[in-house]
C-alpha cells in the first residue's frame, strides 16, 4: 500500500503546445455551414427538380434567366463556396486523422488546397462572367 505511485511515461514530457483557436473556429464552421448549405441545396433541388415541370424545363435558357438575377448568382455562389470549404475542411480533418507521415500529410493538403482554390475560381469566374448572349 505504500507504493502506489505511477510509473514514468516512457516518452518525453514536451511542455504543452501554444494552440491558437483555429480548431474551435474550424468545428464551429462546419456547424453553421452545415445548417446553412441544407437550406440553399434543399431550396435548389426543390427549385430546380419539383417545381414547374422539373428537370425537363432545365436548359441554356433557363439557367440564363436564373443568373440574369443577381440573388440567384449570388445563392449558388454560397452554395459553391460553402460546400467547397465545408467538404475540404472536413477531408483535411480525415487526412489528419489517417495520414501517418508528415510529409504525406503535408502533400495531400496541398492537394487539397489547390484544388479547392481551383474549383472556387472557376466556379466564381463562371457565374460571374456567364453571358447569355453566345454568338457563333
Amino acid at each position: 500500500m505504500s507504493d502506489l505511485t505511477l510509473a514514468k511515461p516512457r516518452s518525453p514530457r514536451r511542455p504543452a503546445a501554444r494552440r491558437g483557436n483555429g480548431e474551435l473556429y474550424s468545428w464551429l464552421f462546419m456547424r453553421v455551414s452545415g445548417i446553412a448549405l441544407v437550406v440553399l441545396v434543399l431550396g435548389h433541388l426543390f427549385i430546380m427538380n419539383i417545381l414547374d415541370g422539373g428537370v425537363h424545363r432545365i436548359n441554356f435558357g433557363f439557367v440564363a434567366g436564373r443568373w440574369a438575377s443577381p440573388f440567384w448568382q449570388f445563392w449558388d455562389l454560397a452554395m459553391l463556396w460553402l460546400a467547397q470549404i465545408h467538404g475540404g475542411n472536413g477531408l483535411r480533418t480525415v487526412i489528419n486523422d489517417y495520414a501517418r507521415k508528415d510529409a504525406t500529410r503535408f502533400w495531400l493538403k496541398v492537394l487539397l488546397y489547390a484544388s479547392m482554390v481551383l474549383i472556387i475560381a472557376l466556379g466564381s469566374y463562371v457565374i460571374f462572367t456567364f453571358d447569355p448572349n453566345i454568338t457563333s
